[in-house]
This record gives structure tokens, C-alpha cells and sequence, in this order.
């Protein structure tokens, strides 16, 4: 499963990058670990898509730009990402005013054959740290569909579990263990932090493809770039827990 030494979930969403970059290097490194670890929904796809996805709103704001035109600007005319992206971008109200203490953040990906955007509408409590996610507006191209609801579906699943994940789980060792038992020590996303969530269907590619998995990547950079529109704090690493953003505003 490994050619030429390569793990392939390791890379993708890197090395296929969707953006139009002059010299790309990617570079494996295997790392074994003493925890054994496994497929997680959208594998290698979950974490790169956090990377570039937030390293490229850093880009936009490093060159002056606002993060859907940079990403528009370095995107084919013919990519199937940039049609999704434009549609996410619409139909969350790109660029239009939000109430007071909000703002968007963005990012897209591409992985299983499908290309999925989505604009996620944050708040940042400064004092204790805590997020709140209000709307996501997600677009998906996957092809040819016989039934909208199962893709609705697949991409509200996808977004949520994603969102817990990123806001909130993670799992902690102690003394050569694992010390997170139960949901009292690794919580997840309760039904009352649960965004709104509206899915447009983008028609394009001409074959039917994933919609279990493309769901999930693009919502933890997402909110991460939304933080940093909301309350101008970059987070580089997961989850985006209420100490983690304290600890970032006392950095800033």
C-alpha cells in the first residue's frame, strides 16, 4: 500500500495540490509511533487540508488580499474547486456585513473525487476563550446525484463531526496510558453548539463520486480562519479549546 516507500493518505490533499504553484516539494517522513493509530473519516485529508487551508489565508493576508480572491487568483479556470468555491462564497453572503462580533472564515478541499467549500460564521468570547459557530454554508460537486438528501446528509455529518473534533475532542496520555476514559474527560459537540447548516449541490463533473468522506475537511480551517477574521488570533494546531485560544490572545 506503500509505493516507492510513500504512504498515500500521508500526502494527499499536498501533494495534489488544487492550487497552481510554480516549484512544489512534498516530502514524506515515516514516523512510528508507540501509539498505534488508525483511518480516521477522511484520513490523510483531515489534517492537510488544516494546513494548507489556513496557511493559505496567512498567504492572502501576507500579500494584502482578500482570502477568496487569492484563492480564486491561484485556482485553473477549468477547476471543478473554484465553481464550489464560488457558490460557498455566494450563498453564505461573502463580503457582506455580519452582526457585530462575527465574521467568516473559508476554505476548500477536494478528496474521494468530490470538491467541497465551505464558509463557517464565527464569534470569539476575548475573555473566556470560547467559540461559537452560527452557520456553515457548504458547497459540494460530487457529480451526478440520484438522491440530494443522502449528500445533505453525508456533508452535515461530515461538518459535525468535523466541528467536534476541531472545538473539542482530543485524546490525552498519562503515566504510559490513556487517560481519557468516558465523555467526562473527551467531550464532543452537544446538539446546543450545533451550527446551522445549509448545503448546495454545485452540478459539474459528469461521473458520480465520494460523499462520505469530503465533508469534514474543509470545517476546522474553516473556523480557524474565521477566528482570526473574528478576533485576529492565528491557531495552528487542534483542537481550538477555550485554553488554546486564551493562550493565543496572550500571545497576540
Amino acid at each position: 500500500m506503500m509505493p516507492k516507500g510513500i504512504d498515500p493518505a500521508a500526502v494527499e490533499g499536498i501533494a495534489d495540490l488544487p492550487y497552481q504553484v510554480p516549484n512544489l516539494r512534498v516530502e514524506y517522513v515515516r514516523l512510528d509511533l508507540p501509539v498505534p493509530v488508525g483511518f480516521w473519516r477522511s484520513v490523510g485529508s483531515s489534517h492537510n487540508a488544516f494546513t494548507v487551508e489556513c496557511f493559505m489565508d496567512e498567504l492572502a493576508q501576507a500579500a494584502g488580499k482578500d482570502p477568496l480572491d487569492f484563492r480564486l487568483e491561484h485556482m485553473a479556470k477549468t477547476s471543478e474547486l473554484r465553481r464550489v468555491l464560488e457558490t460557498a462564497a455566494e450563498k453564505a453572503g461573502w463580503g457582506k456585513p455580519l452582526k457585530v462580533g462575527q465574521a467568516r472564515g473559508l476554505a476548500c478541499h477536494s478528496c474521494f473525487g468530490s470538491h467541497v467549500a465551505q464558509v463557517a460564521e464565527v464569534s470569539v468570547d476575548k475573555e473566556k476563550g470560547g467559540l461559537r459557530i452560527h452557520r456553515v454554508v457548504c458547497a459540494i460537486d460530487c457529480g451526478p446525484v440520484i438522491n440530494p438528501d443522502t449528500v445533505r446528509a453525508q456533508m452535515e455529518g461530515g461538518i459535525i463531526m468535523g466541528l467536534s473534533a476541531a472545538l473539542k475532542e482530543q485524546v490525552v496520555f498519562e503515566n504510559g496510558g490513556v487517560k481519557s476514559a468516558n465523555f467526562a474527560d473527551y467531550p464532543l459537540l452537544r446538539f446546543s453548539e450545533a451550527p446551522e447548516i445549509e448545503v448546495h449541490l454545485v452540478k459539474g463533473m459528469k461521473k458520480p463520486e465520494g460523499v462520505g468522506e469530503p465533508g469534514l475537511p474543509p470545517i476546522a480551517p474553516a473556523v480557524a480562519n474565521g477566528v482570526f477574521a473574528a478576533a485576529g488570533i492565528r491557531m495552528r494546531s487542534l483542537p481550538l479549546t477555550p485554553e488554546a485560544v486564551r493562550a493565543a490572545i496572550k500571545a497576540a
